[in-house]
């Protein structure tokens, strides 16, 4: 609950934070800026702040993202999410998306990002293809505007205001 939430720790915020989003300046602004009247205003804050980190940090939270089409492994919340996410990848497209991750990292150089939820494998993959036609400038908008969007729906799971 988002009162919970308000009502904890500084460290303890940033470490559900970095659940949503793995960049520690997207943790520790988000964070500082508690306690929030809704969760709507949460949601804002959390957004806004991730369009504005630097792209060093958007490296450091795509770092903990897994692949997509790879089982994330692990106990932790962050895992069980991204398992939850890329539910919509089915077995036969693993080995096209493997292929399309190494492409897409040879010529971005990090992981393909985006918010897989709702999402069924073969339009994941056809997002990836198409991004693959981006240049970087391009790219690094989506990518930001991907990392807002998982962000937005696990700060509602972590708050209880699943959409």
């Amino acid at each position: 609950m988002l009162t919970d939430f308000n009502a904890r720790s500084p460290a303890e915020a940033e470490a559900d934070l970095l659940a949503c989003c793995a960049s520690r300046a997207f943790a520790g602004k988000v964070a500082a800026l508690r306690p929030y009247a809704d969760a709507e205003r949460l949601f804002d804050a959390a957004g806004a702040a991730v369009l504005e980190l630097a792209w060093d940090d958007v490296l450091e939270a795509l770092s903990a993202h897994p692949r997509i089409g790879e089982r994330p492994g692990g106990a932790g919340r962050e895992a069980s999410w991204s398992r939850q996410e890329q539910s919509g990848v089915e077995d036969g497209l693993r080995a096209a998306l493997a292929e399309g991750n190494r492409a897409y990292e040879e010529r971005f150089g990090h992981v393909y990002l985006v918010c897989a939820t709702g999402l069924t494998g073969a339009e994941m993959l056809a997002r990836l293809r198409e991004r693959l036609g981006n240049d970087e400038e391009r790219e690094r908008a989506v990518v930001r505007a991907e990392l807002a969007a998982i962000t937005r729906l696990r700060l509602s799971r972590l708050v209880g205001e699943e959409p």
